[in-house]
């Protein structure tokens, strides 16, 4: 409803609980229609029970034959008329007084704490059908249970789902970080500037109360998890020692993958090697500590079926593995290197797999000049 505030009983940072009064409007306009209504409803009675004698001493004189069965419905339906228009007017007069009592008093709808309040004592309040409508309180039903609105660009949404773990950090707090679950994923896409992303929503446990509305966070998404693995700083994977040439570094390289083939295909790569060499002068490569090594038959990952030609002849689809290098100072003292495969990473390190156990060997991250 629309009216004046006449008294605000609530303020910013409140507990309130459901059905509490949070400020009253002026309801002397409303008394007034009141009293204009209970005199209709008066007026109203007064019609319908002096009708209601009138068609008593109708129905008296037609069991007589004193008068005719049209004026008796006649009588009946003037009767009903007035019965309805006292029922209207005690319905309006319900109206009223349910603006009184409990619309002219805007009550909490949810146990909470009182965030915003957007009224003073004085100013005029009008029914939310108005376009002029706007909020007067925000109320937060429990800020120990909070979410974060996260803007997830397109190019990463396609690994988020629901009940995801989540890490974040915030600016305001630093040195600490939280830790949430991914409640849902909005499907509509939010274009700005030509870039497309998503909004994922996040539930985060906010006990200790350090939370508050409106922060700006930095959140990332676990995408994978493993444990109990071996881990390397990524500095020691893009360390490439100056001391060495790049045709050293590469047979370097060259001879620390042989020991992961197997006899037929050291043979065959060394083969392949020499070929290269005598063939053409190989390019130097800009990332020459990482090789990639197509796996033998043997050790390939079956992907597909065969190709359709009813003898079972077609090649197994082969799995292509990224090896990484290692350079370190072996038992002689001297500069060495070995292959990796690597598994996730955190950032700051990365899992490798091997079947090597380099637990406690140190690994060369950077030289001093």
């Amino acid at each position: 409803m629309s009216g004046k505030v006449e008294a605000v009983h609530v303020d910013y940072n409140d507990t309130v609980k459901r059905g509490d009064i949070l400020a009253r409007l002026n309801t002397d306009m409303l008394r007034l229609q009141r009293d204009q209504q209970q005199a209709s409803v008066q007026k109203a009675r007064a019609n319908y029970e002096l009708q209601l004698i009138n068609f008593r001493n109708q129905e008296a004189l037609a069991a007589r034959g004193l008068i005719s069965e049209f004026e008796l419905r006649t009588s009946r339906t003037t009767l009903d008329n007035q019965r309805a228009d006292l029922a209207v007017a005690e319905a309006n007069l319900r109206v009223i007084d349910t603006e009184i009592n409990q619309y002219a008093f805007i009550t909490s709808p949810i146990d909470g704490i009182v965030l915003d309040r957007n009224i003073n004592v004085g100013d005029t309040v009008v029914d939310s059908s108005n376009n002029n409508s706007s909020s007067i309180f925000t109320i937060a039903e429990n800020l120990r249970e909070m979410q974060i609105e996260a803007t997830v660009g397109e190019l990463d949404v396609t690994s988020i789902h629901r009940g995801q773990e989540v890490r974040f950090t915030l600016e305001s707090l630093p040195g600490r970080r939280f830790s949430g679950v991914v409640e849902n994923l909005r499907m509509i896409p939010v274009i700005s500037n030509n870039v497309v992303s998503y909004t994922v929503i996040i539930n985060v446990e906010n006990r200790d109360g350090s939370l508050l509305p409106g922060m700006t966070c930095a959140v990332e998404f676990i995408v994978e998890r493993s444990e109990n693995v071996q881990l390397v700083s990524n500095a020691a994977l893009r360390y490439q020692p100056t001391s060495l040439s790049a045709d050293q570094i590469s047979d370097m390289v060259f001879n620390a993958s042989l020991a992961n083939m197997t006899e037929e295909q050291r043979a065959a790569a060394i083969e392949a090697r020499a070929q290269t060499r005598t063939s053409a002068q190989r390019q130097t490569q800009s990332a020459p500590s990482i090789t990639t090594l197509m796996m033998g038959p043997q050790q390939t990952q079956r992907t597909g079926r065969q190709a359709s030609g009813g003898q079972g002849t077609g090649r197994s689809a082969q799995t292509v593995v990224v090896m990484r290098t290692l350079w370190f100072i072996n038992s002689e003292g001297r500069l060495d290197v070995i292959q990796v495969r690597t598994g996730i990473s955190d950032g700051s390190s990365t899992q490798i797999i091997t079947e090597n156990d380099l637990e406690g060997q140190q690994m060369i991250l950077r030289e001093r000049l």
